[in-house]
């Protein structure tokens, strides 16, 4: 769970999950300096979520296993059903509370001005 603690490390997982690239496509992906990218890829390596073959001068990284893909897929599903939760949460509140203060403004005239 360690590695998907921060977002550039998610991004990077679900890119990876499209298909395998180097640092620099997945850079230019994911939106880092391939700086970032190079150390995030150096943490999820030794998590062993993630491995690189040579190719020529550049490596090509790759999920580890299909296991991985589908492990991200449910981080990404559970996040995003968080987030409409507490958006519906959040328009809840706010209707029950324009309800309110529009009850209130009926049941007294005089309080708005």
């Amino acid at each position: 769970m360690q590695a998907l603690s921060a977002p550039s490390r998610v991004r990077i997982l679900a890119r990876l999950r499209q298909s395998p690239c180097s640092v620099n496509e997945l850079a230019a992906d994911v939106q880092l300096e391939q700086s970032a990218a190079s150390h995030q890829l150096r943490l999820l390596r030794h998590l062993g979520l993630v491995r690189g073959e040579r190719d020529g001068n550049r490596v090509i990284y790759s999920l580890h296993d299909d296991h991985v893909g589908d492990l991200v897929a449910q981080a990404i599903y559970h996040a995003e059903h968080i987030r409409i939760a507490a958006q519906e949460a959040r328009s809840s509140r706010q209707r029950i509370a324009a309800q309110h203060v529009s009850r209130r403004a009926k049941s007294n005239p005089l309080a708005g001005q």
